[in-house]
């Protein structure tokens, strides 16, 4: 019950102020960390995130995770857990970003939380969620947890098993 109320705590409070509050660390040389709330917007902005654009190279978005994103849009928000330090989120969050993009997902019922290399963010919501990896993506619905896709997902491929979560949830 508890951990109920913390989720629905805590997607009404990040939806609600969305905007960008984090701090920039430097962890180990030549390197930039960014811990918070931050937005995609935050990483296309800053040069130290070239990964962003280099990673959406030859990225087909999955249709399944597509449609899946383009049905629920209006039911359904992900909360993510990111390093901006990490080799697999530097994977993983562009070709995201393609996927809600292609699906009409608006940013708005995306929250981006950046983590530091300890796995610690402000406010203590990696512990609060029991996030251990980044990225973790957590699919919400009416404040309650339906899933999650925790780095590349059960698969090798976080976008399918995003939209099995996803599709699954229609059912509820």
């Amino acid at each position: 019950m508890k951990k109920l109320l913390l989720l629905l705590t805590l997607s009404f409070s990040l939806s609600a102020f969305s905007q960008n509050q984090y701090e920039v660390l430097v962890e180990q040389p030549n390197e930039k960390s960014l811990k918070g709330i931050i937005s995609r917007q935050v990483l296309l902005a800053d040069t130290t995130f070239k990964w962003y654009a280099a990673n959406l190279k030859g990225y087909t978005v999955r249709a399944d995770a597509k449609e899946a994103l383009a049905n629920q849009k209006d039911s359904i928000r992900l909360i993510v857990f990111i390093g901006t330090w990490c080799e697999d989120s530097h994977f993983i969050i562009p070709k995201l970003y393609a996927t809600t993009d292609a699906a009409g997902f608006p940013d708005k019922n995306i929250t981006l939380i950046g983590v530091d290399r300890n796995k610690t963010t402000l406010g203590n919501l990696t512990e609060a969620l029991n996030v251990k990896n980044v990225p973790t993506i957590i699919v919400m619905k009416n404040g309650k947890e339906l899933g999650r896709v925790v780095e590349y997902g059960k698969y090798g491929l976080f976008d399918k098993e995003l939209a099995e979560i996803i599709s699954n949830s229609s059912v509820h």
